[in-house]
């Protein structure tokens, strides 16, 4: 079986290529590569994200599964006086990650390789962002949600992109397990945007 983005060592012979984006207003450029997640262009899910994300511009932030990096560099250049950390289980993801906030001009953040949020001992965020691995399946999505919740600080706000065909009535069911709040706050092409408050 190939494998597929969600992969510690992606085996896919390299094929890098440079994506142009306006985000937020911010022409930006990322390096993106075989074996990572939507390597051709940036996902529409994620670009749906970044455009309805709150983030205060003071916020520890946390992207979990950042892919090469357009929702946390994002996130960065909306919270100049804070700190995102990025996640991802994909070696080759946050190779290009890093590369990616450094070519940008994005010193604030920090990336990281991470099955789920097992490198983050007793951190804790104001804001967390997810476009969820789908492909991981319904098991690592509810552990990213879980784990989100222990890492978020009281009051603190979890987004995240769910397609409704890929599951958003049983995303939608399982954060309302954890979270006292939980709204809809976006809809685009299929994609539901979520957030939950702690």
């Amino acid at each position: 079986m190939s494998q597929h983005y969600y992969s510690q060592q992606p085996d896919a012979r390299h094929d890098r290529r440079t994506i142009s984006a306006v985000l937020r207003g911010k022409d930006l450029r990322f390096t993106s590569d075989a074996g990572v997640f939507s390597k051709g262009d940036i996902d529409y899910g994620s670009r749906v994200l970044i455009e309805a994300m709150i983030i205060p511009e003071g916020s520890a932030v946390l992207d979990v599964g950042c892919g090469y990096g357009p929702i946390g560099i994002s996130a960065a250049l909306l919270a100049p006086k804070g700190h995102v950390t990025m996640l991802d289980i994909n070696s080759r993801a946050v190779e290009l990650a890093r590369e990616n906030a450094l070519h940008n001009g994005i010193r604030n953040v920090t990336v990281m390789e991470s099955d789920v949020l097992s490198a983050l001992e007793g951190q804790q965020f104001d804001v967390i962002l997810t476009n969820p691995p789908i492909r991981a399946g319904k098991a690592i999505v509810h552990q990213i949600f879980e784990e989100a919740y222990e890492h978020l600080k009281e009051g603190g706000t979890l987004w995240v992109v769910i397609q409704k065909k890929q599951g958003a009535p049983s995303t939608a069911a399982k954060l309302e397990s954890l979270f006292p709040i939980v709204e809809e706050v976006g809809k685009d092409k299929g994609y539901r945007i979520m957030r939950a408050k702690k």
